[in-house]
């Protein structure tokens, strides 16, 4: 399981599409998924989550709903996937609610990681991408793409300043189990460098992809 995380509008969705093409166009078998997501439950926790006004959810209500949509993606998705012999990519994961619920949202990571025990035990990716960018130029471009999922980005700059700051901390605390890509690049060459970083972790060939995203 390869995870691609950080702040909104790092560009996740753009990386994670083209690394499930890359690795398909290499012959290697492979889904791609999302948090919240991911599975029928877990999608229709995701609109409670993404959707409406910022202060609707205390951090704790949204990490026990994030947790709960996780859980069903684990079940009902990824481990049935990656059973059956794939790759997994997901466009987030747990290091989502570390940042954005406990450091972010102040919980601490202390409470986060209780209930990820419960929910998840010592099941890990095999490793987690950050996309790292400034947050201005991040939610500049989360707010182009003008959806309703826009919730978080309505928090604020403080708040997602807050949010780029834990995902660097969270990547300092394992540089095995982590990378930090510079974000701040245009698509084709933050595609490049994730495609170098999978190519020498896991010993493929895969190239990078190109076109419309």
């Amino acid at each position: 399981m390869i995870v691609i995380d950080g702040v909104d509008g790092s560009g996740k969705g753009v990386q994670t599409r083209r690394l499930l093409q890359a690795l398909v166009e290499a012959g290697e078998p492979a889904i791609l998924t999302r948090e919240p997501g991911g599975s029928p439950a877990a999608e229709d926790i995701r609109q409670l989550l993404v959707r409406g006004d910022p202060e609707k959810w205390d951090s704790m209500t949204e990490l026990l709903l994030m947790y709960a949509a996780r859980r069903s993606h684990l079940r009902d998705t990824i481990w049935p996937a990656l059973e059956a012999g794939n790759w997994v990519i997901s466009d987030r994961f747990a290091d989502s609610s570390r940042a954005f619920q406990g450091i972010a949202g102040n919980l601490g990571l202390d409470t986060v990681e209780n209930i990820h025990q419960v929910v998840v035990g010592d099941f890990t990716p095999a490793l987690v991408l950050i996309l790292d960018i400034p947050e201005s130029l991040a939610l500049a471009r989360a707010r182009e793409r003008g959806d309703s999922e826009d919730r978080f980005e309505k928090k604020g700059a403080e708040y997602h300043a807050r949010v780029r700051a834990a995902f660097l901390d969270i990547a300092a605390s394992d540089t095995q189990q982590y990378v930090i890509v510079n974000a701040d690049q245009n698509m084709d060459q933050v595609n490049q460098d994730i495609i170098e970083i999978i190519n020498n972790r896991f010993s493929l060939n895969l190239k990078a992809t190109g076109g419309k995203d």
